[in-house]
């Protein structure tokens, strides 16, 4: 079966003026043993680079200040175009666009997280610092039966050298528990991990089936009691770690993009850093969509608030 031909021009998905999200690619090839996706939105499919381009600079010119370049794994883009271009290549073209002041991506699948990636990151003055790329695990044997096709120890490493390229990166992740067979010693090693890496946020969830997949099918499918013990213990480490984390914040100013009326006061604007840190402080609605810089004052577990300098 061949996949129509990708449609452009069809207009962005905005909630705001002044960010957008654009998809650079479409379906996935890694059939991660738990997921979908893979099966129901087909192959991957890259957009032509030029197409994108010309997506995002007609956003900027229309007050577009942050842009999210989204696929299932921006980091094999571009394999199979007529005129292969990597992730990196894209993130430079789209740097260079004028009036464009943010760029944001996800999700990076480790197994595909180059040396030029990382490098084209650094070097990006628009790339925000911040890198979502989800290890799901910390168990070989379980990231070999999740197919994930990486190690514990690569995925540090990876993790070591994205920090050494970028210092004040902001590493955010998915973690699964509860996975088929999985067993303590399994989910210490996954805590493990988070203790290591130190990630500023992470979403963490419980391992569903779903029908059609090959996990669906393995055998000692976890009890649920039990997989809500291991999912409290990660929770409080991670918990823990991004408390610090923001705590480590206090007093240090940052650019934050602001997006909103705060939801509960309506003298209080609220955004984010480049490092995807929320950020409450007092402000009128006239600053939403400008970029201010903020001084932290109070940190609280989940985001921070500070003063307008």
């Amino acid at each position: 079966q061949k996949h129509a031909e990708l449609v452009e021009d069809l207009p962005t998905v905005r909630k705001y003026k002044f960010k957008a999200s654009v998809n650079i690619m479409f379906g996935c090839n890694n059939f991660c043993s738990y997921c979908i996706v893979p099966y129901v939105r087909g192959r991957e499919r890259s957009r032509r680079p030029e197409d994108i381009v010309a997506e995002i600079k007609a956003l900027a010119a229309d007050g577009v200040k942050e842009v999210m370049l989204l696929g299932q794994n921006v980091n094999s883009y571009g394999r199979g175009l007529e005129k292969e271009t990597s992730f990196a290549e894209l993130l430079r073209m789209v740097n260079e666009i004028e009036g464009l002041k943010r760029i944001r991506f996800m999700t990076s699948h480790p197994k595909d997280l180059s040396d030029e990636l990382i490098k084209a990151m650094a070097e990006c003055d628009k790339v925000c610092n911040h890198l979502h790329l989800p290890f799901q695990a910390g168990s070989d044997r379980i990231l070999e039966q999740m197919n994930r096709r990486y190690t514990k120890a690569r995925y540090l490493e990876l993790a070591n050298k994205v920090r050494r390229a970028v210092p004040d990166i902001a590493l955010t992740t998915d973690i699964m528990v509860g996975f088929p067979g999985e067993t303590e010693e399994d989910v210490l090693e996954t805590i493990d991990v988070v203790k290591k890496v130190r990630f500023a946020s992470a979403f963490t969830f419980i391992y569903s089936k779903r029908t059609g997949t090959p996990a669906a099918e393995m055998e000692n499918q976890v009890p649920e009691d039990v997989v809500k013990g291991y999912f409290n213990k990660l929770l409080d480490e991670v918990n823990t770690v991004v408390y610090e984390i923001n705590q480590s914040k206090l007093g240090k100013t940052y650019e934050v993009l602001v997006d909103d009326i705060s939801g509960g006061d309506a003298d209080f604007v609220t955004g984010r850093t480049t490092d995807n840190t929320l950020v409450h402080f007092r402000g009128c609605k006239d600053l939403i969509g400008e970029l201010v810089n903020v001084k932290i004052t109070e940190s609280k577990p989940f985001y921070l608030i500070g003063e307008k300098l």
